[in-house]
């Protein structure tokens, strides 16, 4: 501890200065595997202190516990601040059917606040794009998409040129040509006239603008979801290290465009191959599993609420039942809202043996695991109905 023009502390990897003009705080926010620094305003003091030394009748013991206290009391209002701001996520995506957990409402804060892209891994049909979706209409902003896929390339995810228009220009600058020659003397002064004559033949005009591009370009900001990266190849992946640390792209023929307002940027793996490092350390990370037997019941509630809260508990004890058992494809959070939704249009009040296998294929989709489940129907259904 030190002192410098006013008393300082420590608090459990909390740094507070207290000065007698401002106070800076800086806040350790710990999440996933680092620690996050976080600098809040200055806290302008109405009236300026005397210096320590002047102030004989405190002496230093009572001086340091009273710049403890203050210092704890202001980081529990700011503790308390950050915690609303995540509570206040989580209940905007409640009323817009996203229902989600602390952990995945505090990496939208962080992603958000820190202006860092977020990759969402995890098992398909978990609601990942569904997180996407739904911060996109949280913050009024619109959703751009790119589909990612083996093969694609920056023509079909950054830019194109307006090939047509190009021509279309170069007719125009051909006939614009001999008034621009007139009175030339020599190859020189011709070579010289045209240097000087406005090439717009590589602008921004004849720029198609693809899902990347879009994005940097929009106004207001938008969401950017960039769908299944594992799906792309290696250099995809290198190419789109630089607008995910700078917000940028560059255009051989233009330069640099910098992003006009920056983007929230989701990526999303479903773990088909591994993510390169690089890319990975450009991003915050989330891991989205399975949901326990509480959450998903509530995701039904939200997403099918005509569902009887009794036959609801029993679908939710069978598909975590499955879920436990040696399958090619686990049923996801999807495939339970559809069979939610099935046996709704099935007026069904309970679940029951018959019921459960003539529409097992809306929860499994290989035979062999329809199949094999087949067997285990009657010890999950009991299972279930108790639950229920």
């Amino acid at each position: 501890m030190s002192i410098r023009n006013g008393c300082s502390t420590s608090l459990k990897g909390r740094s507070v200065t207290l000065g007698f003009r401002c106070v800076t705080l800086l806040v350790h926010l710990r999440s996933g595997g680092g620690a996050l620094l976080h600098k809040l305003p200055h806290f302008a003091l109405a009236q300026p202190s005397p210096p320590c030394a002047r102030l004989p009748a405190l002496t230093f013991t009572e001086r340091r516990e009273g710049a403890l206290t203050a210092s704890q009391n202001i980081l529990t209002t700011v503790e308390k601040s950050a915690v609303g701001d995540i509570e206040a996520i989580r209940k905007a995506f409640e009323t817009r059917g996203y229902i989600c957990n602390a952990h995945i409402a505090t990496s939208i804060f962080l992603a958000e606040r820190l202006q860092k892209p977020l990759l969402v891994e995890g098992p398909p049909g978990v609601g990942k794009t569904e997180l996407a979706k739904a911060t996109a209409e949280m913050l009024g902003k619109p959703l751009i998409r790119l589909q990612c896929y083996e093969g694609l390339d920056e023509a079909k995810a950054l830019y194109e040129w307006k090939y047509g228009k190009q021509l279309l220009y170069t007719q125009v600058l051909k006939e614009k040509l001999g008034d621009l020659m007139v009175g030339a003397k020599g190859l020189k002064e011709s070579m010289a006239r045209l240097h000087d004559f406005d090439d717009t033949f590589f602008a921004e005009e004849f720029l198609e603008p693809r899902p990347l591009l879009k994005a940097l370009w929009e106004p207001g900001g938008a969401v950017l979801l960039i769908d299944e990266i594992d799906k792309s190849d290696d250099e995809f992946e290198a190419f789109l290290l630089e607008l995910l640390s700078d917000y940028q792209i560059s255009v051989p023929e233009l330069g640099t465009i910098k992003a006009r307002t920056t983007p929230v940027v989701f990526l999303t793996s479903n773990n088909t191959r591994e993510i390169g490092d690089a890319l990975k350390r450009r991003c915050l990370h989330l891991y989205i599993p399975f949901p326990d037997s509480n959450l998903e019941q509530r995701i039904i509630a939200a997403r099918v609420p005509e569902m009887e809260e009794r036959l609801r508990k029993q679908l939710v004890a069978f598909v975590q039942g499955l879920r436990a058992l040696d399958l090619k494809k686990l049923p996801a959070v999807s495939e339970t809202i559809d069979w939610a939704r099935t046996l709704v249009l099935l007026h069904a009040r309970e679940l029951d043996a018959d019921m459960v296998r003539n529409t097992l294929n809306v929860l499994l989709k290989f035979q062999d695991d329809i199949e094999n489940v087949d067997g285990e129907v009657n010890a999950l259904l009991s299972k279930a109905v108790q639950a229920g």
